[in-house]
């Protein structure tokens, strides 16, 4: 293998980490072309997540769409459980961004990873409508594969608490709204309500969307992809883990663990046995 001349080894540093997000040198940041002096006061947080995922500024009306399934999205309470990792681990002492990474790790494919996946279910149903088949069909088939691979429980459909998820119902007008203006086609918001149909017409009973749900019709529709679904719902949860972590560190509580200490675990070991009864030397 032939040495490298000084300009080659310096080509090959640079390509190390090539990105198309960021152009930064002294004096100058960029942001996919635009300089951050130009964006500072003119574009908000939102625009900006668009912007470094999407390569382009997204229009006021997407942008409205985005907004609308982040904000929902932002807190649950300390039932959730990154919300309450992110109080326990505050109360331990670390630092507030140790509590954040806490809580945002049990974000996972059951805890936050159900936009996701309802996400992938809408798309497998697009998929079949694109190559023809009709949508009652398709969703039915769709959900076949999605019971056989997960189970029983249709991610984005049913809660544990809300019989209603009132979140639903004003992202779903805000969807309706876009598609009349004509800022999306309304196809996936179809075909999550008809699957909400179809998944009460299999089960014999009422199980509505959820906030997943409506989160992920929004982000198909406005064309993310599955994957990203989960990490718009990081980014909205974060605002919660960081309330929450930062309340619990005013209130001075120590090692606060899941429950109340005068409520204890429930046991299912051996009975208490003494030390050689069953033959221990």
């Amino acid at each position: 293998m032939s040495a490298k001349t000084p300009e080659e080894l310096i080509a090959a540093a640079q390509d190390w980490w090539s990105t198309g997000i960021i152009r930064m040198r002294p004096g100058v940041i960029e942001f996919r072309g635009y300089p951050v002096e130009e964006l500072i006061g003119r574009v908000s947080f939102s625009q900006m997540i668009w912007l470094l995922l999407r390569g382009e500024l997204a229009t006021p009306r997407q942008l409205a769409l985005l907004e609308a399934a982040l904000a929902a999205s932002v807190d649950h309470g300390p039932h959730a459980p990154s919300i309450a990792i992110a109080r326990m681990a505050a109360s331990c002492g670390v630092d507030l961004n140790n509590a954040m990474a806490s809580a945002a790790n049990v974000l996972g494919d059951s805890h936050g990873g159900a936009g996701e996946q309802c996400m992938e279910l809408l798309h497998e149903v697009k998929r079949r409508l694109d190559e023809g088949e009709a949508l009652a069909p398709a969703i039915d088939a769709a959900l076949d594969d999605e019971v056989r691979r997960r189970g029983k429980i249709i991610a984005g459909f049913g809660h544990r608490f809300h019989p209603i998820d009132p979140r639903c119902a004003p992202l779903l007008a805000v969807v309706d709204k876009a598609r009349d203006e004509g800022t999306v086609s309304g196809a996936f918001a179809e075909i999550a309500r008809t699957a909400e149909a179809a998944i009460a017409r299999r089960t014999g009973k009422a199980i509505p969307m959820n906030i997943d749900g409506a989160t992920a019709v929004i982000f198909a529709e406005l064309g993310f992809a599955p994957a990203l679904g989960r990490g718009l719902f990081v980014l909205a949860r974060s605002v919660g883990i960081l309330a929450h972590a930062w309340e619990q560190m005013q209130t001075g509580e120590r090692n606060k663990g899941p429950m109340p200490k005068e409520i204890p675990f429930n046991y299912v070991g051996p009975p208490r046995r003494a030390f050689g009864e069953d033959g221990e030397n």
